[in-house]
């Protein structure tokens, strides 16, 4: 279960929103600047919200009250911007590596060649990321959040930059990823396909507040 209770203000913007996760697949879903992205990014740990409660299968994230900030690289979560943020000077297995603590152990280099293996990239992991397509550049970046092991994985707009044909595939994808590997999804997007392809909860966000949820 993921809970969220969170408040920031930005220049001209106002975030506040509060929602509990409890569904494998829960969605995120509004129109440009309603405030997903920003909420992502609060879980992840990017930036430190001016109130509120963030709290992971029982575990205090963030607790603004108490002085409660966790790390990033201690919150159990993996994180896909929308860009995919992969480094471009570096190769795919590296790349995927990145995150390890023992990235050039014998067992780490195993770990990042079976991840490779589970999203269909096997056999690139010599090539950088301008010599991968759009979905592949996809599910390395879906490689480098899940070999920490999340216990969710925050996906902002993952599909919005594909062609049709290739989005009901990447969803198809990462749905049977989500049901073998056991983590949790948060998903934010603007979709509706994506919602009822993969979502059972959704959460919409309309200028930084929850209009409605079911």
């Amino acid at each position: 279960m993921l809970e969220v209770s969170l408040s920031k203000r930005f220049r001209g913007f106002t975030l506040d929103v509060a929602f509990v996760a409890r569904a494998p697949v829960s969605a995120l879903l509004g129109p440009s600047g309603a405030g997903k992205s920003l909420t992502l990014k609060a879980i992840a740990g990017a930036y430190r919200p001016d109130a509120g409660r963030i709290v992971l299968d029982g575990e205090v994230l963030f607790d603004a009250a108490t002085g409660i900030e966790r790390a990033p690289q201690e919150r159990r979560v993996g994180y896909v911007p929308q860009d995919y943020a992969l480094f471009p000077h570096l190769d795919l297995f590296h790349n995927v590596a990145f995150g390890l603590p023992d990235r050039r152990s014998p067992a780490a280099r195993r770990r990042v060649m079976e991840m490779l293996a589970l999203v269909g990239l096997e056999g690139l992991e010599r090539r950088r990321p301008h010599e991968l397509s759009g979905g592949q550049q996809q599910r390395a970046a879906l490689a480098r959040a899940l070999i920490v092991r999340p216990a969710t994985l925050l996906l902002d707009e993952p599909f919005a930059a594909l062609d049709a044909p290739l989005r009901a595939g990447l969803r198809a994808r990462l749905r049977e990823l989500q049901k073998a590997l056991g983590f949790r999804v948060l998903l934010v997007t603007h979709d509706p396909e994506d919602v009822a392809a993969l979502a059972e909860e959704v959460f919409h966000l309309e200028h930084g507040r929850l209009v409605a949820a079911g």
